[in-house]
């Protein structure tokens, strides 16, 4: 088993023994009420029907809006798949949730073993809104951390799912 230097080490952006958290900012043409109810409340109409760890093809996500809340894809077979729980849950402002996946797309119960991520919505002068996400605390998920840093931090990770997002709220 390998210390944590090591999985530090693996890790690569570090600044104070911690991986650099992956960030990605958005203008989108809506208030941050509908920015943030897009967002968080229905997820499913724009989330990639692929990115899921389910064993069947994904339906839907449920957001249940609340700190403790689950977040779950509804699958075809008619199973749920957790893969977040809310942390905080501040419309139309932020939204901050645990990200219970592995680095090999399995569910991890233990959020102390995951990371998290948080979306800020703020409103501009000219009626947009600045969606601005942090990925960050990959080194809770071990050696493991430096793979999911590298796959959320891809073109299709936070860049390809934001743009799917942006698509569906109106891009600034």
């Amino acid at each position: 088993m390998a210390d944590s230097m090591t999985v530090r080490a693996a890790i690569s952006g570090m600044a104070d023994g911690r991986p650099e958290p992956v960030r990605r900012t958005i203008r989108v043409k809506a208030t941050p009420d509908r920015a943030f109810r897009v967002f968080a409340e229905q997820m499913g109409s724009w989330w990639p029907k692929t990115h899921h760890i389910g064993k069947s093809p994904m339906v839907d996500i449920v957001v249940e809006g609340r700190p403790g809340g689950a977040i779950y894809t509804l699958q075809e077979d008619g199973t749920h798949c957790p893969w977040a729980s809310v942390q905080v849950w501040d419309p139309p402002h932020r939204f901050v949730f645990w990200w219970q996946v592995t680095h090999t797309w399995g569910y991890q119960p233990l959020v102390e073993q995951c990371s998290e991520v948080e979306i800020l919505f703020t409103p501009a002068d000219d009626g947009t809104t600045l969606v601005e996400l942090e990925h960050r605390g990959f080194e809770r998920h071990g050696l493991g951390g430096a793979e999911m840093h590298a796959a959320v931090g891809a073109e299709g990770g936070w860049n390809g799912v934001l743009a799917l997002y942006a698509a569906k709220v109106g891009v600034a």
